[in-house]
């Protein structure tokens, strides 16, 4: 990182990373073993479960990846950015108070989505404000210290909530604990938020059009053939599409996965929390090596390393294996995160940045959504996901080679 200090907006920015990382974190570790749960108590096997929960993880980024490029293209007029972004903020924040008290695993599933699509959205939104809160120079290392910072700070909530579930004190059973832990994530996601409502401004927009609804539309269209003509602006985008499915599909399946091959729970939990530790660290390294070697080389080199992960995870079977493997994706996790984000904020036009984020957005979604799928086709097929995991190298390999391309 520079010796230039963090300024009130770039601080406020970073701080949102770690309002929503609490989320996502437990979205990883908590969510899926306490649907596991539900569904199992009303009589649904292992391999239906992991099958239902990655269809309902892709039912929820398909309609966000719809959504994308036309949310992004009216968050870039004058004032818009800010409105969206807190209507789904109260979206994902509603649907997380609602999954809480659900009792049945399908209207869990329903508010799940809802707050799915709602955190999802807010996401896109975030990313683009990166343009407003820092200069170019300086988009690799804030970007870099908004992961790093949300993968520590998420640790907060969520081991106060484990300690809740683990310690069940006052008499609590698991089930209520669990819940207590999902509305102290609800709260730290909502208070951290305030800084960036309050100072990160909208610097870069479109001036308002009569029908900003039809201009958007017609501005999609317009931007998805600069895509076509932008070389290394295309050709990187689709090796995102490629790449950042394994790696989406490894943050979301992780506990799934883990549970169906006979990981004890509170191991799982306590090897994700390890990730989030590991992944600190590295994620502000990742942005000092990006400075020397360039940020393209540092991706290329995250994902020879995410190829390697696939094919140990292939033959996880232990605790003590899993705890490896979280050890290395935290090692890579938030650097090809922030890096691919950074990047992809120098290539495009300020003015149209929402816009082109949505399509960022909607290259990520789709691939969101293929991942899962992935596993959940080999979980009903084969009996179990172990194929799964392991063809996601396919994907790896593909995406390095699309944006060895966008180099030349």
């Amino acid at each position: 990182m520079e010796r230039q200090k963090l300024s009130k907006t770039e601080k406020s920015w970073i701080l949102y990373d770690v309002a929503n990382s609490a989320f996502i974190m437990i979205l990883t570790a908590t969510i899926p073993i306490y649907f596991r749960g539900l569904a199992t108590a009303a009589g649904v096997d292992n391999a239906h479960a992991t099958s239902i929960w990655a269809t309902s993880t892709s039912a929820a980024i398909l309609i966000l990846a719809l959504l994308a490029p036309i949310l992004g293209a009216l968050a870039d007029y004058q004032n818009m950015k800010k409105k969206i972004f807190i209507f789904f903020l109260a979206l994902g924040l509603g649907g997380g108070v609602a999954f809480t008290i659900a009792s049945g695993w399908l209207v869990f599933l329903a508010f799940f989505i809802v707050a799915r699509i709602g955190y999802s959205a807010c996401n896109i939104l975030y990313d683009a404000m990166l343009i407003d809160v820092t200069t170019d120079e300086r988009m690799d290392s804030i970007s870099s210290i908004g992961y790093a910072s949300g993968y520590i700070g998420s640790c907060i909530p969520f081991v106060a909530g484990i300690a809740l579930i683990l310690l069940k004190p006052f008499g609590l059973s698991t089930v209520a604990a669990t819940r207590i832990s999902f509305v102290i994530t609800m709260i730290w996601w909502l208070v951290l938020s305030i800084p960036l409502l309050k100072n990160v401004k909208q610097q870069h927009y479109l001036r308002p059009k009569k029908n900003i609804v039809k201009h958007s539309f017609r501005r999609l269209w317009v931007t998805f053939l600069k895509l076509k003509r932008d070389r290394n602006l295309l050709f990187f985008i689709l090796g995102y599409f490629f790449y950042i499915d394994g790696v989406y599909t490894i943050i979301s399946m992780a506990t799934t996965y883990g549970g169906e091959v006979g990981i004890d729970s509170t191991d799982m939990i306590l090897a994700l929390l390890l990730t989030q530790i590991v992944a600190f660290p590295c994620a502000l390294f990742s942005a000092k090596l990006a400075k020397r070697f360039g940020t393209l080389k540092m991706i290329k080199s995250f994902i020879i390393i995410y190829c390697a992960i696939c094919i140990y995870a292939y033959g996880l079977d232990t605790s003590t294996e899993f705890w490896i493997l979280a050890f290395a994706v935290g090692m890579c996790q938030g650097g090809i995160q922030a890096l691919s984000r950074s990047h992809f904020g120098k290539l495009i036009p300020k003015k149209e940045a929402s816009e082109y984020f949505g399509f960022f957005d909607i290259f990520g979604k789709f691939a969101d959504f293929f991942g899962p799928l992935i596993l959940s086709f080999c979980a009903l097929a084969l009996g179990n996901s172990r194929v799964g995991v392991l063809s996601l190298v396919v994907l790896f390999i593909i995406g390095f080679i699309l944006i060895s391309k966008s180099e030349k």
